[in-house]
């Protein structure tokens, strides 16, 4: 029945990390002991002071319809929340609040992007950039990088993909997957290759800004000349572990903002009142209400680490920040394991679901096909059974 369905659709592929988390619920419910490392969501509770702001809109009768691009005193506490952790001066008329950061990241890819430009996405990339940019018209330009630089693309890379046809950069830092953090040094050695082409914008997605273990982060949109030049995308999903409430952001130029807004209003209009008034809460608050959560996750990230290290032919670098290890597991193709042979990272992968009852991600959803994903947005023990499956898997 695809042929009834529009070319658009059927061109569109799945996005691969929601995919395997299915895939692993469908085999517990058939009553295999999986563990899912698959998923990027943290598994905290949302904090009871954010709870405690949505309980009180309720109270207060937040129940209609709000503006489209997210309430004034959310959008004045978002600025607030720009200029102390970014250091970035953003009006209330450049913020559009939507529906998550997936949200936000497509309203600029349906307004920036027409048919044929080239966006250059550093690889690995979050799964859903190279389909959003694809639905908009956009032609992906994948840069490769490797475990050995340890994932960040460099000002030379970066000059030699640029084309005239090339109208944006996506990337995201701290990075999902591979959790590299690109600090001031680095970001301006990129920005100095941009500033060469005055109609090339970036996007900068920041949504793991605060689970960053490496003491500093640094905004591209903070470095002289690149903030009219940058959309800065943000979100409460994952620092403040409010996935279900699904509120994201953009900072932008203010005619960007505008026609985000404008394509909003004609798709979802404004995002869920009660959880702008809870976002309010969490924006305004002091990054340091997340010590605690960060420390559990930076706990995790050196178990993960050494543990991962211990398993032979894997090559990993050491993520500074978000919740996720990107271990190199090319040295198992071509090899053949309990009679199965691994050609690629899918192959890898599903071994690993079928033999050790883990799931992962293949990196191929990434752009790097060498790779698998490891979310550590679980507890400990469940971290140190899981590895341990998969060093018995593969020896």
């Amino acid at each position: 029945m695809d042929n009834l369905l529009s070319d658009r659709i059927n061109a569109l592929s799945t996005s691969q990390t929601l995919a395997m988390a299915a895939l692993a619920r469908e085999l517990k419910l058939q009553g295999k002991d999986i563990i899912s490392l698959s998923l990027g969501e943290p598994d905290f509770n949302t904090p009871d002071f954010i709870k405690e702001a949505a309980k009180k809109a309720i109270d207060e009768n937040y129940s209609q319809y709000t503006p489209v691009e997210g309430y004034l005193e959310l959008k004045e506490a978002i600025c607030r929340k720009f200029k102390r952790d970014n250091n970035l001066d953003y009006k209330p008329s450049q913020i559009v609040v939507s529906t998550g950061a997936k949200q936000s990241l497509y309203n600029i890819a349906q307004c920036m992007i027409n048919d044929g430009d080239e966006i250059i996405l550093p690889a690995p990339y979050w799964v859903s950039y190279y389909e959003i940019v694809k639905m908009a018209g956009g032609i992906p330009i994948e840069v490769p990088t490797t475990v050995e630089s340890d994932f960040k693309i460099t000002p030379e890379q970066l000059e030699k993909a640029i084309t005239p046809k090339t109208k944006m950069i996506w990337y995201s830092s701290p990075c999902n997957p591979s959790g590299s953090v690109y600090n001031r040094e680095e970001l301006t050695a990129l920005a100095k290759v941009i500033k060469k082409y005055p109609n090339i914008f970036v996007v900068a997605d920041e949504i793991y800004e605060h689970i960053n273990f490496s003491g500093t982060f640094c905004s591209i949109a903070s470095i002289p000349e690149m903030f009219d030049r940058t959309i800065t995308v943000n979100g409460v999903a994952k620092a403040f572990a409010m996935t279900g409430w699904r509120i994201g952001y953009i900072g932008a130029p203010e005619f960007i903002a505008k026609a985000c807004t404008k394509m909003q209003g004609q798709v979802t209009s404004g995002a869920n009142s009660i959880a702008q008034r809870a976002t309010i809460a969490a924006v305004d608050a002091d990054p340091s209400v997340l010590n605690d959560m960060v420390k559990a996750f930076h706990s995790r990230r050196d178990l993960v680490v050494a543990l991962t290290k211990q398993i032979p032919g894997v090559k990993l670098n050491v993520p500074e920040g978000a919740f996720y290890v990107f271990p190199d597991v090319s040295s198992y193709f071509g090899k053949t394991l309990r009679g199965k042979t691994i050609n690629n990272a899918d192959d890898f992968s599903m071994y690993l679901l079928g033999e050790a009852n883990v799931a992962t991600v293949t990196g191929d959803a990434f752009g790097n096909p060498n790779c698998i994903r490891i979310s550590y947005a679980t507890s400990e023990e469940i971290l140190t059974e899981a590895l341990k499956r998969i060093k018995e898997a593969l020896a």
